[in-house]
Formats: C-alpha cells, sequence, structure tokens
C-alpha cells in the first residue's frame, strides 16, 4: 500500500496504516460534501473542488496501483503541497487536511530526508498562502496559522521520525530473525549430512570387519582346498568345513546389518576373553600357524568388546594376507591406565609409514570413539606388533 507499510514487519503497522487510510478518505468525503453544500457559489469553490480533486484522484491511484509509471509517491506530495497551498489561500480550514495527511509524507516519502522535505515544503506553502489571503503580516496570522502550523509540523516530524525508526528497527529484527532461520536450517542441513556421513562410514566399517574379513577368508580356504584336494583330502575337508561355517557367520552379520542397522553383535556370549578364543582357535585352524595366547579375563562393556574383537580380526586378516608369518601372540591385560590388546607376528614386516588401507584407519577411528588409540609398530623382515589401548574409562 505504501512504502512505510510495506517495509513494516509487523501486523499492528500494517493495521494502524489501514485505519488511518481511511479515516483520510472519510475526511476527504466531508471536506467534498462540505465545498459542494455549504461554500457559496464562485470560482473559489470550483477550484477548491479541483484541488480536493487532484489530491483524491492521485491518492486513490497511488493506493491502488502503487506501480503505476505516471502518479509514483513524490509526484502525489507534490500534488499535495500544491494543494495545501491552494487550500489555504482559499480557505481558512485546510488545517484538519493538512494534520490527517500528516502520515502521508511518511509512507510515501521513502526517506527520512524526503520525508521531512515535502513536510517543509507543505507548511511553506500553507503559510505563504496565509500571509497572502489575510494580505500581510498580521497579528491573527502570528498567533494562529503560524503557531498551529510549526506545532503542526513539529509533532508530525517527530512522530514520522520515530515511526522510521521503528519500522527499520523491526526490518533489521526481522532480517536477523530470517538469517538466523536460514543459519538453523544450514546447520540442521550440515548435522543431517555429518550424521548420514557418519552412518556410511560406520556402516563401511562394519562391513570390512566382519563380511569382508569373512569373504576374504572363505576364497583362501576355498584356494587352499582345491591344491589340497587330491594330496590331502581330510584337510580340503576341513577347510571346506570351515568356509561353511564363515558363509553361515557371514549371513548372519549381513541379516544383522541390513534388518536391524545395527552393529553385528558377535560378543553377547561369554567374557571377551572367551570371544577372542574362538577367534584365535578358528584362525588357527584355518592357517596352521601356531598362535599363543595370553588373555585375560576382562568385564568390559560391549563397545569396548566389539572394539577389541574387530581390532583383532582385522590384525588376523592382515598376518593372513600379508605377514608370511609363522607364529602369532596376543595378549590382552587390564593395565593400570586401561585395556591393552598387543597382537604380534613374525612375517616380512611393513613400512608403517608408507602403509594405507581402510582396515588400520578403521581400527584407529573405532578405537579413538571410545577414547583409545592404536599404534603400529613395524619394519621390512621384522614382523609387526599393533597394540591398541583402550582406557578404563571406556569400560564397565
Amino acid at each position: 500500500m505504501t512504502a512505510l507499510a510495506g517495509s513494516t514487519p509487523d501486523a499492528l503497522w500494517a493495521t494502524s496504516l489501514r485505519r488511518w487510510n481511511t479515516v483520510c478518505w472519510l475526511l476527504f468525503a466531508v471536506m467534498a460534501v462540505g465545498l459542494v453544500a455549504i461554500d457559496r457559489p464562485g470560482g473559489s469553490k470550483y477550484v477548491a473542488l479541483v484541488l480536493l480533486g487532484a489530491v483524491v484522484l492521485s491518492y486513490a491511484v497511488l493506493d491502488r496501483f502503487p506501480a503505476n509509471p505516471v502518479v509514483r509517491p513524490h509526484v502525489y506530495l507534490s500534488v499535495l503541497v500544491v494543494a495545501l497551498g491552494g487550500l489555504a489561500y482559499l480557505r481558512g480550514n485546510y488545517a484538519a487536511l493538512f494534520m490527517v495527511t500528516l502520515p502521508h509524507y511518511w509512507m510515501f516519502g521513502r526517506t527520512p530526508r524526503a520525508s521531512t522535505l515535502f513536510l517543509g515544503l507543505a507548511a511553506a506553502a500553507t503559510l505563504v498562502a496565509s500571509v497572502l489571503r489575510q494580505d500581510g503580516w498580521t497579528v491573527e496570522f502570528f498567533t494562529e496559522t503560524l503557531v498551529s502550523t510549526v506545532l503542526v509540523v513539529a509533532v508530525g516530524a517527530l512522530i514520522g521520525l520515530w515511526a522510521h525508526s521503528v519500522v527499520g528497527q523491526s526490518a533489521e529484527r526481522a532480517r536477523l530473525i530470517t538469517e538466523l532461520e536460514q543459519a538453523q536450517a544450514e546447520l540442521s542441513e550440515a548435522h543431517q549430512r555429518q550424521g548420514a556421513a557418519d552412518e556410511r562410514e560406520r556402516m563401511a566399517r562394519d562391513i570390512h570387519d566382519t563380511l569382508a574379513q569373512g569373504f576374504a577368508s572363505i576364497i583362501v580356504l576355498a584356494e587352499a582346498a582345491r591344491a589340497g584336494l587330491d594330496s590331502d583330502p581330510a584337510r580340503s575337508a576341513q577347510q571346506l568345513r570351515s568356509i561353511e561355517s564363515t558363509a553361515r557367520e557371514n549371513l548372519a552379520e549381513a541379516r544383522e546389518l541390513v534388518g536391524s542397522g545395527r552393529r553385528p553383535d558377535q560378543t553377547a556370549a561369554g567374557s571377551v576373553a572367551e570371544t577372542l578364543r574362538r577367534t584365535l582357535d578358528r584362525f588357527a585352524e584355518d592357517t596352521g600357524l601356531t598362535v599363543d595366547a595370553e588373555l585375560e579375563d576382562l568385564e568390559c562393556d560391549q563397545q569396548t568388546r566389539i572394539a577389541l574383537l574387530r581390532c583383532t580380526q582385522e590384525s588376523l586378516a592382515n598376518v593372513r594376507k600379508h605377514a608370511r608369518a609363522s607364529t602369532v601372540g596376543v595378549v590382552l591385560a587390564r593395565q593400570p591406565y586401561g585395556v591393552e590388546l598387543e597382537i604380534t607376528d613374525d612375517g616380512a614386516g611393513f613400512l608403517v609409514e608408507e602403509s594405507s588401507g581402510f582396515g588400520l584407519d578403521g581400527m584407529r577411528k573405532r578405537l579413538a570413539e571410545l577414547g583409545g588409540r592404536l599404534t603400529v609398530t613395524s619394519s621390512v623382515g621384522d614382523g609387526t606388533r599393533v597394540l591398541a589401548l583402550i582406557p578404563l574409562g571406556a569400560t564397565a
């Protein structure tokens, strides 16, 4: 409807301006009726009607069609200044129109400077017209017209500046709220993306530590069984049974991952030492390597048990695939600073700083989630030592 109303974010301001707009239309109607019914016929009557009609027409066009290219806000204010000056010259009761249209200078002025300029022009026009109508600087002009006009203009300017200040603060507050809502939406989206990425990484790590390792074991056992079918049928049969057992375990783990989205739980039964013992016995049976184990019977929470099992499985898988070792040592013990798992082999070793792979990174991240750390020590020809430490605060 107006420049001021258009920039006001509060419904209270819009309602107040609509009410003032209604009062303005009522005043236009009363003035028109007064000019037609009360004033004596004559040229001044018709000129006053023309001036009022110009104001009404300009205001109606701007109110109904604010984007029209002809009657722009400053054009309407210019017409209002001319009309007030003309009515002040022709008649003495222009003050009502001046007071009711005071908000228009701030509604259509766009800026405080422009609003003040047009308000000053309107005041000057009415004062000059009053001087001309009263034939000079009379006492009545100074005591009535000048004082009342200055008071009206001063009050209008103060109210207008205050309204602009309030509207500016409201607009700034609305802008800040919008920016805050956008920031919150972006933050929420970022959290969702991060959560999805973390979940994908967790699923990938679980798949690598369970299904992928199981499939790798099946491949190695299948190759060994095929190679020994003629020379050692009993050994091949044992390897086929291991393949079947591993496949069943992988199937159960896959159903757990797909069906519930939870981490596969192979540590539900027995202590962590018993779980690791079963894993080591299975590894020794499948590979024929010598496994020396010293496993202290510890009570740990579920996440710690899973982390210890996954580290053991990953380390044994690396021994199977890369180490070419003959002996593997595993030590599980409680230390003053936490639970310690050490896995060593006498294999070929490798350069730790040049190694890259999902397995070691997965172990490091899994332990880091529990506040622990992974240390890998190795050199070419001297075997490998993997040390996993989980602080006591992560255990039950």
